[in-house]
């Protein structure tokens, strides 16, 4: 630790940030126990071979917990061959599987009158089977040709020369060794061979790796044993967790032979009204807001003029006499239909007439106002039995989505007596069930020239002359 004007600075070991990441990532290895003489608090019962080989005592750990202990220091007698073969150990379908030793191992350079057959090693082996290998076949015949598969040579990095009293000089020694593929049996047993040390194990710790349960990029992947080799990955195949969905397939992880998940493919993400919460949770987004996409967004407060009256709402419903357009995006404010046009005035020509007008008052905040100009023709100035005008009054620019406030309508009937209304629309007006607000202005065309003479035809003609005659125009 260190401090300087700054305040204080800590620093740890480099393990203890590795552990301390495992911890707050929640993907550390699981290590599950199969079998711990630590926690025996009854004779072992392991078989040994022969006799006068490895025994079964209680004895303390460097802390004095009482534990019970297999020793053997049969180094004064050449070409020892001491067996010591564990109980059944059910291996719970792992396929790799490791083994922790405690051990302690005398100096053979500290014992008086030794022979050179003195070792500071042993040997570790195992037995793959369905069930408990019976004693009653433990003969010499069998222990001469034992089936067993080595796993390795174990040697201690450490070893003690003396002992007083409690042990506190023994130095302990602790060794991991893996062994598979397994395959052939439910279990096995594990065996130890003496060459002729002076040694004593001290607990004996069998164990599988997992890579834990786990949710991540908001899929779920299950608890996934350790392949059989310690290069192998085991894919596991992850399923979105709640209210989450698919965002690339497939979607797995890999789990690698420490238990230790690694290159993840495909996500999920938090589908439209659910939020992430801490990134394993996709949360509901409460009333009174909303989301209205899948991803990582987090949730909305509703638009002004609009609410959401549940929880998990993709998209919040307008008030009354509020809209929402067919182009508006949910995120929008809800808007109303605009008011009437105001202040129409008209400047007629013979038989054309320029309207203009101002634009509402309230244009219900937005910002695509247009507008509509009907025609109706009536027969009378009292305007009795109006009806909509022909197709052959002229509109320029046009009569419907009229942008300008004002408009050039042509092609009347003289002396005639119209009426115009104009509307005033927006984006949500075809929303609205009542129909446009709207103003309109009455007019009477003056005098104008006569239409055309449609056609003319010869009647009769003579060596001097011709009789012509045609019907009268439509307009006079």
């Amino acid at each position: 630790m260190g401090e300087d004007r700054r305040g204080v600075v800590l620093t740890m070991p480099a393990s203890w940030v590795t552990a301390l990441l495992c911890v707050l990532s929640s993907v550390c290895a699981v290590e599950e126990t199969v079998m711990d003489t630590r926690t025996a608090t009854a004779e072992l019962g392991w078989i040994s071979f022969p006799a006068n080989g490895w025994e079964e005592v209680s004895g303390y750990d460097e802390n004095l917990n009482t534990i019970r202990t297999y020793q053997v220091c049969n180094v004064f007698e050449p070409s020892q061959n001491n067996w010591l073969l564990t109980t059944y150990v059910d291996r719970r379908a792992a396929q790799r599987i490791y083994v922790e030793i405690r051990f302690t191992v005398r100096d053979c350079a500290s014992i008086p009158s030794v022979l050179g057959s003195c070792k500071e090693t042993f040997n570790l082996y195992y037995l793959e089977t369905d069930r408990t290998v019976s004693e009653s076949i433990k003969g010499v015949e069998y222990w001469a040709n034992a089936p067993f598969l080595k796993v390795d040579t174990i040697a201690a990095d450490e070893s003690f020369s003396q002992v007083d009293f409690g042990g506190r000089l023994m130095k302990v020694n602790t060794e991991v060794r893996s062994f598979g593929p397994l395959s052939k049996g439910r279990g096995f047993h594990l065996a130890f061979q003496d060459l002729g040390a002076c040694m004593s194990i001290l607990a004996v710790r069998v164990f599988y790796k997992k890579c834990p349960s786990v949710v991540q990029n908001f899929a779920y992947f299950p608890e996934t044993l350790t392949g059989a080799e310690s290069t192998s990955l085991v894919i596991a195949r992850g399923s979105c967790i709640s209210n989450a969905e698919e965002v690339d397939v497939p979607i797995k992880l890999y789990c690698n032979g420490d238990g230790e998940w690694m290159v993840p493919i495909g996500s999920c993400s938090c589908k439209a009204g659910y939020e992430p919460d801490n990134s394993n949770v996709c949360r509901a987004c409460p009333q009174g807001t909303f989301k209205s996409f899948q991803g990582a967004g987090l949730c909305q407060q509703c638009p002004p003029n609009s609410r959401s009256t549940i929880e998990a709402a993709t998209l919040c419903s307008c008030r009354n006499g509020y809209y929402r357009g067919d182009m508006d995006r949910p995120e929008d404010v809800c808007t109303s239909v605009p008011s009437a046009p105001r202040n129409v005035v008209s400047v007629i020509n013979q038989t054309s007439v320029l309207l203009e007008w101002h634009s509402p008052r309230d244009t219900g905040h937005r910002d695509d106002l247009s507008y509509n100009v009907l025609c109706r023709r009536c027969h009378s100035a009292e305007r009795r039995a109006c009806q909509p005008c022909d197709d052959s009054v002229k509109f320029v620019p046009g009569k419907r989505g009229l942008k300008e406030t004002r408009v050039e309508i042509s092609k009347l009937r003289a002396h005639t007596s119209y009426t115009f209304i104009i509307q005033a629309t927006n984006g949500v007006s075809n929303k609205s069930p009542y129909p446009a607000q709207q103003l309109s202005i009455n007019i009477t065309t003056n005098q104008a020239a006569p239409s055309v003479v449609p056609i003319m035809h010869q009647v009769s003609s003579t060596s001097r002359s011709f009789s012509l005659s045609w019907p009268p125009p439509e307009q006079p």
